[in-house]
């Protein structure tokens, strides 16, 4: 309902642990590992609509036959396009040559993309372009076979500055200064070094120039290259290589910011972002899927062996919240009983918000993403009345009559479907301009589904801008005449950046923060902004990584309570009739609902590495001066 916040990336790696003829045998197809990766990035679409890539390795492949295929798009549908090229290129392979219809040893080395590893990446662009040079998976080329390497991932570094440098350092020197070619750069640089130290010693134990590289390859320890290069990371990040002989990793921030989960059978070894996809794809069980633990990489060698090993000793976990609350497919059991949970827990707030008048109260909710919230905020009410209608019921005793009885029961919780959304429109508003009164025919509203004496009760995953809310959907929803709109969020108040992936970067985005400088300016307190302005400057001038998250002293002297009252003034369209109150998931209940995932830093500013406190402090810095860019 209110803007869309940016999702992170989505990512997926697929190994295939029998030879291709095996699967040609079991499942029709040598394309067996082409057409799984094209499924499991179709099943995490809701993660990037930027762009997509994918990447294949080809095992043992002789000299100067292609080994490595790459293909990205950033055109409007990505996924369709990437699949559309690959199509494309193995079809024309196929009708030209009769040879590759039915020997799959001979598709192998003549029909691109029939490989047994793959690497896909759907993107959405949170820091840098949207043009095909910022488009994963990357790629570092080299002539010896193992020092290529291909990486992907769902990450974002708040210290890119500092591994700028240590590249520079070493003695590199990098194309840009951009977190996807300073992770690869470092994680390439160690590649480097560990294959020229291994050459020395094979080649010490009699070992020709040629000879020696299947046994480098055989040696690599990619554990090793990964703790040396991860030394330094300050981000959330799940990151996947290749390398180009075949061995391949995910790797998984010390925090578990960002989600990783992996499955292996006799057949293949697959990991993603998300579990459900690899449970459709893969039509295995829950329990059969895997979340990578915290600082831990899979590691899949070239003969198949897998291991998962501590790259970084993990921290405290935190695991980003939005995760349940907004960005994952609703379809994991547990991220659905957690967003049944949220509404359920938000409802006590609502009832005191209509004063217990159920009656006169319809449910709806807006966009389709909340849907799952939705449905535990009305079984709560429902709850709430079966308990009323029992004790009215107990009440009455033996002086209760069938009509008595029927108008008891009857009453039930008023669910409407108030809004529906036009798709085809949607797809049509690009520009800004004339953009407030097209998004309000984005929705057609469902006249007569409310009265006038009635409370609106719409609930929203998230309230993060509030532009749309302003400017379209509440002038939308006070043309069915409400008495009142309640605006509902699964989630707390966003009050802080995020700076681990998501498209989060200014304070003054954020209608939280626009309502505590606002609560400031009525009380005459704005001379706290200039204090916590000093602060920061201060702080910023230190090396230490004890950083103090001063942003909180803005909001300190409010309650919650009076920064949704201010949010819901400054949110209420001129001219609108009914009105308006805004009431906001609170943090313990969040807690309750998502206990694994503890990551709250954007409603709490508790960030779980010093980088983060050190961007909140910086993007109040750049507030203060006007300066209208990201802090990271």
């Amino acid at each position: 309902m209110s803007d869309p916040i940016k999702h992170e990336c989505g990512i997926s790696l697929i190994r295939l642990l029998k030879p291709l003829e095996y699967y040609k045998e079991k499942y029709g197809t040598a394309f067996y590992g082409v057409n799984k990766m094209y499924l499991m990035m179709e099943k995490q679409h809701n993660r990037g609509q930027d762009g997509a890539g994918l990447a294949s390795i080809k095992l043992n492949m002789q000299p100067g036959e292609r080994y490595i295929s790459r293909v990205r798009s950033a055109k409007p549908q990505p996924i369709q396009d990437i699949f559309s090229q690959i199509n494309e290129r193995i079809n024309a392979t196929m009708l030209a040559d009769p040879k590759c219809q039915d020997d799959v040893a001979y598709q192998k080395r003549n029909v691109p993309y029939i490989g047994e590893l793959f690497l896909g990446h759907v993107r959405y662009g949170t820091f840098g372009k949207n043009s095909i040079e910022s488009v994963h998976p990357f790629l570092r080329q080299n002539n010896w076979m193992h020092r290529n390497l291909i990486v992907a991932g769902n990450f974002n570094m708040t210290n890119v500055n500092e591994l700028f440098g240590n590249l520079v350092e070493l003695g590199q020197h990098p194309k840009e200064m951009a977190d996807t070619v300073t992770v690869m750069e470092k994680i390439g640089h160690f590649l480097d070094d560990a294959v020229a130290k291994l050459y020395k010693k094979v080649k010490k134990e009699g070992y020709s120039k040629r000879d020696a590289s299947p046994h480098i390859a055989e040696r690599l320890d990619v554990g090793k290259i990964l703790r040396k290069a991860a030394k330094n990371w300050d981000g959330g990040y799940a990151m996947g290589g290749l390398l180009g002989h075949g061995d391949a990793f995910m790797l998984r921030d010390p925090s578990g910011i960002r989600p990783a989960y992996y499955y292996k059978d006799d057949e293949i070894v697959v990991v993603a972002s998300e579990r459900p996809a690899i449970q459709t794809v893969f039509n295995i069980k829950y329990d059969a899927v895997q979340e990578l633990n915290p600082g831990h990489a899979i590691i899949i060698k070239k003969n198949g062996n897998v291991s998962i090993e501590e790259i970084q000793e993990p921290r405290e976990r935190k695991a980003c919240s939005f995760e349940r609350i907004y960005f994952s497919r609703g379809s994991d059991k547990e991220i659905y009983k957690e967003r049944k949970l949220l509404g359920k827990l938000v409802f006590p707030e609502i009832l005191k918000s209509i004063k217990d008048d159920l009656t006169n109260t319809v449910f709806s909710y807006i966009p389709n993403t909340a849907e799952t919230s939705f449905l535990g905020m009305v079984k709560e009410a429902q709850t709430y009345l079966n308990k009323k209608k029992e004790e009215q019921i107990l009440a009455l005793g033996t002086n209760i009559t069938q009509e008595s009885l029927h108008k008891i029961l009857d009453v039930r919780p008023r669910i409407e479907k108030v809004a529906i959304k036009d798709a085809k429109l949607r797809t049509f508003i690009t520009q800004d301009d004339s953009r407030d009164d097209l998004v309000t025919h984005v929705y057609d509203i469902t006249y007569g589904s409310v009265k006038p004496e009635d409370n609106l009760v719409i609930i929203d995953d998230s309230i993060v801008r509030g532009t749309t809310l302003k400017k379209s959907i509440l002038r939308m929803l006070d043309r069915l005449n409400p008495k009142k709109i309640v605006v509902v969020s699964s989630a707390p108040q966003i009050r802080y950046p995020d700076c681990y992936g998501i498209d989060m970067a200014k304070l003054e985005d954020f209608i939280a923060f626009r309502a505590a400088i606002a609560l400031h300016e009525d009380r005459g307190t704005m001379h706290i902004m200039e204090d916590i302005y000093h602060k920061c400057v201060e702080q910023s001038k230190s090396n230490s990584k004890d950083i103090i998250n001063y942003v909180k002293e803005v909001y300190a002297p409010f309650t919650p309570e009076e920064i949704s009252k201010k949010i819901a003034e400054l949110l209420a369209p001129a001219g609108v009739r009914a009105e308006i109150e805004i009431i906001y998931q609170t943090i313990d209940n969040l807690h309750n609902a998502c206990p694994k995932n503890l990551g709250d830093w954007y409603f709490t500013g508790d960030y779980p590495t010093p980088g983060g406190h050190r961007v909140v402090n910086k993007a109040f810095m750049n507030f203060f001066e006007g300066k209208n860019e990201r802090a990271y």
